[in-house]
């Protein structure tokens, strides 16, 4: 009886002791959360001054009054607000924005669709694949304003589109609507943003299994099932940063608009800056937010569509 009762003792006597242990604050997660902040010290010290900052400031002059000549006065008020969401001009500017952005998106999804599945599932040789897919990073080489302004030859009364049609009897006088027109504009958008829809559903694409799509085609499967139930669901998370990359560029630029559309149209950003333009610091502020305000929204709306975290992991 003894002995049993003595091991007992013990026995309690450690449960205890483990037990205390385990009630003190272990030192490796304080260590693992101290090695993250010095992992990512970097990246805040580069966002903090140069994005969220600047961020900060103009959220700040949206509720500035302003004197018309350039002067902020320092208070609150919405009246900017107000101005913008109370304007007609607002609404159409967004309706133009978005059908740009809805067009842009449809047509660079489909190019980069097939061109990242062509690259991916027809080319055979691997080191062939890459050079095809380097090539058609080549337009973007030179830059943008290069590019977009490439097409006016093209596209112009007397472009060579026009002319071959003439020449071919197709048409009997030139095409206006090529031109300084949304048409324009969407053809220069896609010209641009194409590479940004082909690179994510590339990546996407190539972790796919080709044993899988062998067994899909033994099984009897066609290949619009395959497409249907394999390709395109496990390309979802390259779709979604295709999608974020080109929403977030067409939604954020005014340029391609002012120049392909020859001032026939404009888009959100057209607006706040002509308010930068004539001083009205505080309207364009506003606008500004109220257009980082739609992007967050679109983009939160894609994220949880797509778990883009974990279709990178898998």
């Amino acid at each position: 009886m003894s002995r049993s009762t003595g091991a007992v003792t013990r026995r309690c006597e450690k449960t205890d002791f483990e037990a205390i242990a385990d009630m003190q604050p272990s030192s490796s997660p304080s260590r693992a959360n101290l090695a993250g902040w010095l992992y990512v010290s970097p990246l805040v010290l580069v966002l903090v001054p140069f994005f969220v900052a600047p961020i900060l400031v103009v959220l700040a002059a949206s509720f500035f009054a302003t004197d018309g000549f350039g002067g902020l006065t320092p208070g609150f008020t919405l009246a900017s607000y107000v101005e913008v969401l109370h304007s007609a001009l607002t609404l159409k500017l967004y309706l133009a924005t978005i059908k740009f952005t809805v067009l842009t998106w449809v047509f660079t999804l489909i190019i980069g669709f097939f061109v990242a599945y062509f690259l991916v599932f027809h080319v055979r040789n691997q080191l062939f694949a890459i050079g095809l897919f380097l090539l058609c990073t080549v337009p973007f080489w030179t830059s943008n304003i290069i590019r977009m302004i490439s097409w006016i030859p093209l596209l112009g009364k007397e472009g060579l589109i026009n002319q071959a049609l003439l020449a071919m009897g197709v048409i009997h006088q030139p095409l206006e609507v090529l031109l300084f027109s949304d048409l324009a504009v969407v053809i220069a958008y896609v010209h641009q943003l194409t590479i940004f829809m082909i690179v994510p559903i590339f990546n996407s694409m190539a972790r796919i299994d080709k044993k899988l799509i062998e067994a899909a085609i033994d099984a009897g499967a066609s290949r619009f099932d395959i497409m249907r139930l394999i390709v395109v669901p496990m390309s979802k998370s390259g779709i979604a940063l295709g999608t974020i990359f080109v929403v977030s560029i067409v939604m954020g630029d005014f340029f391609v608009v002012k120049v392909m559309s020859g001032g026939g149209s404009a888009s959100v950003v057209s607006a706040f800056y002509e308010d930068v333009g004539v001083l009205q610091y505080p309207t364009a502020a506003a606008s500004a937010v109220l257009l980082t305000l739609v992007l967050v929204a679109i983009v939160s709306l894609i994220l949880r569509t797509v778990d883009i975290r974990q279709e990178i992991t898998r």
